[in-house]
């Protein structure tokens, strides 16, 4: 039988092979046969062939059983030249079973070989078990079993090659996923290093460097014996080769090859960036193949990055001072919070009247005066751990509470500023809060600057600090708010009016409307608490426009019961801000159809002196309508005189406090002067708070033009005050 063996497969001896060089590598080829000359001859008639310059390297088994046991152990056989009848009449096809089925090669290729032609198997197994190839021995020549190793070692090396690229394909996907999640350069750039390395199958070791708008090379990250230089210049590197691989890379605009190292060159949309790798050895074609698509995907990654970058500085800093913004104070005040530590104190700074220059000079000087204020606080306060532009005209500071000085602080930020061609004097408001207050919540601890800052404005102090009973105080405020904005809401505020008297004739000449608020107790919440509630929160706009409907409501009374008298309505300085408050007022008279000239609007020394200018054109346009205006409270403020000669008015009210004492403790000194003042002036004077005849007969003896008080009547509700008016006319 080994003879007969011998002549098929020394046949055919027209194929020869000039000798080649000394080939580095082999295909690997498993004989499996129970017949040892099938082995030799086997060996015999392939040996000296050679496919694309690797030679054969022959393994040999005995058995099917030996045949798993070669292939579990040697994964790099390329064909497998299979016996069908050895041990048993189907161990062969037993062996491409377990194979295919229990180890799971399918790359190998199998040339099933039987010198027994009853026992070839079934097309189905051929197909489904993946056999490249059956021959009956009598037919393998040695041409013939060439060309079929030939065709078998090219399949398996295609099949390679798929698997290969699968499995980089796979692997550019994982690097891919790796990358993208990552928000910095530091991060994603030790990310690239480490993929990249992986795809080419170098060590871990390398930089991520990037051109700025400076056109300085940056080193954005790398790998962690690099750690030192990231954000630094490439030019601080101990590592001459690597400077100059990556500046070629930028210079020349491709990637840089040597034996040592591969630099790869990203163009992205917004910036161009080099990837520098050390290698050992160097990568295949199809390595690099692989590195360039993952490349594809680092240039998205870098021009994420960026744009993250640039929402996060739109999320978190402030355009135009370039500070950390509201949100960013937020998020990093809340990692200072700890109970048990005091060393810090967080300062609150609200630029008082920011918007008067904003309107006043314009909004370019407003925004040169927010550098201005920036830049002296950096310079004032270098020790400053945290400066962040909190509100449009609020900044916030995190500062050492050791050496902390409140005087000082507020000496350094009111020197005037030089804005322009502008030399600015500016006034703060400032709220401080100790550590041991601060709260786990950022936005609790700004809460809580912000109580201290509202007390400072409404105790008219510069600056005032965070204690628990603020807070409480701040509940109770807010609560009382909210209670009188629904009151309002639901129509349950009154106005009461009181009468004002001549002194010459005792007669009624006007009333006074005055606000009340019912407790619903039967009581009244007293004004000197809800009415500077209501100007803090803007809610007095809306109820001192109401208020002086109701007023022209009852003038319209009084039209039609022949009463010769006027109304006086008190303003707020936070109605006068409203835009076209002279307007609005004139609107509301025409539209009652009310005389202008029985319409008084009472207006505090605060009102005048918030905004003078504004407030002399409106009180101007007002007159000019016919309605009168009287400052009320007159000698409590600190207005100046000069300006009271240039305001429209009509009447001048000598506040409760100057008449109270009188004659007791107050000989009626500033009374008598206030009189007087208005006598020079042109203007009329009424006198508030008389309840005793004394003062009255004093009032009367200065030369008084007017009074109110319980002497005379008590404020009441508008059906009294008719019923009143009515009995006093019998």
């Amino acid at each position: 039988m080994a003879s007969e063996q011998e002549d098929f497969l020394f046949a055919d001896q027209d194929v020869s092979h000039e000798a080649q060089e000394a080939a580095t590598s082999f295909w690997d080829v498993l004989v499996v046969d129970d017949d040892p000359e099938i082995h030799s001859v086997t060996k015999l008639a392939l040996s000296g062939v050679e496919f694309w310059g690797r030679t054969l390297r022959f393994h040999h088994a005995y058995s099917g059983q030996e045949a798993v046991l070669a292939l579990r152990n040697n994964p790099d056989v390329c064909v497998l030249l299979l016996d069908v009848v050895m041990e048993s009449d189907d161990a062969g096809l037993n062996v491409v079973k377990q194979v295919r089925e229990d180890i799971g090669n399918h790359a190998v290729r199998i040339i099933l070989r039987t010198g027994q032609p009853g026992y070839a198997p079934e097309e189905k197994v051929i197909r489904e078990y993946d056999i490249n190839d059956y021959k009956m021995k009598t037919e393998l020549t040695r041409g013939k079993l060439v060309t079929s190793l030939m065709t078998a070692i090219r399949s398996y090396q295609q099949i390679c090659e798929l698997e290969q690229q699968s499995v980089a394909l796979t692997n550019i996907l994982e690097a891919s996923q790796a990358i993208l999640g990552h928000t910095d350069m530091v991060s994603f750039s030790q990310a690239v290093v480490k993929q990249i390395a992986k795809i080419i199958g170098a060590q871990e070791n390398g930089i991520v460097a990037g051109i700025t708008s400076s056109s300085r090379v940056i080193i954005f990250g790398g790998t962690q014996n690099y750690v030192e230089f990231f954000g630094d210049g490439l030019e601080q590197l101990d590592n001459g080769r690597v400077i100059m691989q990556v500046q070629n890379c930028f210079d020349r605009e491709v990637h840089q090859h040597t034996d040592h190292d591969i630099t790869f060159l990203l163009q992205g949309k917004s910036r161009r960036a080099a990837i520098y790798i050390e290698i050992e050895h160097a990568p295949s074609a199809a390595q690099l193949q692989f590195a360039e698509i993952f490349l594809a995907n680092v240039s998205v990654g870098v021009d994420n990055i960026k744009l993250i970058n640039e929402l996060r500085d739109v999320a978190y800093k402030d355009t135009l001072t370039r500070l950390p913004n509201r949100a960013n104070f937020i998020d990093s005040i809340a990692t200072y919070y700890q109970p048990d530590n005091d060393s810090l104190v967080f300062v609150l700074l609200d630029i008082a009247q920011f918007s008067d220059i904003n309107n006043g000079l314009g909004q370019e000087v407003g925004n040169l005066l927010l550098l201005a204020v920036k830049e002296r606080l950096c310079i004032e306060f270098p020790d400053c751990q945290l400066l962040s532009r909190i509100g449009a005209d609020v900044f916030g500071l995190l500062l050492p509470a050791e050496g902390f000085d409140e005087q000082r602080f507020v000496d350094a930020i009111t020197v005037p500023y030089q804005v322009g061609e502008h030399v600015l004097t500016m006034h703060f408001h400032v709220g401080v809060c100790n550590q041991a207050d601060f709260h786990y919540l950022g936005l609790e601890t700004l809460k809580l600057a912000y109580i201290a800052l509202n007390q400072a404005k409404q105790a008219r102090k510069v600056i005032d600090r965070y204690t628990p009973d603020l807070e409480e105080k701040m509940a109770w405020r807010l609560g009382l708010i909210r209670q009188l904005r629904q009151d309002f809401e639901l129509n349950k505020l009154e106005v009461w009016y009181q009468p004002q008297f001549s002194l010459t004739s005792n007669e009624v000449i006007g009333c006074e409307a005055l606000l009340r608020w019912p407790s619903g107790n039967g009581d009244y919440i007293s004004p000197g608490i809800f009415v500077p509630l209501a100007e803090d929160s803007g809610l007095i706009v809306d109820i001192g426009q109401w208020v002086l409907e109701q007023a022209c409501k009852l003038q319209r009374q009084f039209t039609q019961l022949n009463l010769e008298l006027s109304v006086a309505v008190n303003v707020s300085v936070p109605q006068f801000k409203v835009s076209n408050y002279a307007e609005q007022v004139k609107e509301t008279i025409v539209s009652h159809n009310v005389e202008p000239s029985k319409i008084e609007l009472e207006v505090t020394e605060s009102v005048v002196m918030d905004e003078i200018t504004t407030v002399i054109e409106t009180l101007g346009e007002l007159k000019s309508f016919g309605v009168e205006v009287a400052i009320d409270d007159f000698g409590t403020g600190f207005s100046s005189l000069s300006y009271l000669q240039q305001l429209p008015l009509a009447r001048l009210k000598i506040d409760r406090a100057f008449v109270k004492g009188i004659p007791d403790t107050d000989s009626g000194a500033i009374a008598e002067l206030v009189i007087s003042l208005g006598r020079h002036l042109g203007l009329k004077t009424i006198a508030e708070g008389v309840e005793t005849q004394a003062q009255a007969q004093l009032l009367r003896d200065l030369g008084c033009d007017e009074v109110q008080g319980f002497l005379f009547a008590k404020p009441m509700p508008e059906k009294e005050l008719l019923k009143f008016l009515t009995n006093s006319k019998k």
